[in-house]
């Protein structure tokens, strides 16, 4: 399945497509596991602290996980986020996206979302992705990303 013609839900509730949601601009979209996790909430803080540079370079930063619009706003009113989250609650984006496979926790194995980013350019195009990333200081390993990008010759 065509990632970018993948339905989510916004942060209004509202159901659109990932091409909707790119919008035409540089994108950094990050799949995380869950809200109010200990990783996730670092690097939804990290990516919201390096978000006025991003933007500088003509960024936005969008994360996206499994969790409700609900959940979402709890979660961002309760850290002070200023990244968009989209609500994936069927899992059809991050299995399009490829984020979702075997975990292993304390020797158990299971299906679950793999924290990965992604970077598209305003043509929708996937130009560079990480699977399976620690979540303390990514955000600034993409931004650097982001820097090469849009600054190459």
């Amino acid at each position: 399945m065509n990632p970018l013609e993948v339905m989510v839900f916004d942060e209004e509730g509202k159901e659109v497509s990932l091409l909707e949601v790119l919008g035409g601009k540089w994108t950094v979209l990050y799949v995380y596991p869950k809200d109010n996790t200990p990783g996730c909430t670092t690097e939804a803080k990290e990516f919201t602290e390096l978000l006025p540079e991003f933007e500088r370079l003509g960024f936005q930063v969008i994360g996206v996980s499994k969790d409700s619009v609900k959940s979402h706003m709890k979660f961002k009113e309760k850290h002070g986020l200023k990244v968009r989250l989209l609500s994936d609650p069927e899992v059809k984006l991050i299995k399009a996206l490829g984020a979702w496979g075997k975990k292993k926790r304390y020797g158990k194995e299971y299906e679950g979302v793999i924290r990965s980013t992604f970077i598209f350019d305003p043509n929708g195009e996937i130009v560079w992705k990480k699977l399976n990333v620690r979540a303390k200081g990514h955000a600034a390993k993409v931004l650097e990303e982001a820097r090469k990008l849009v600054e190459s010759p």
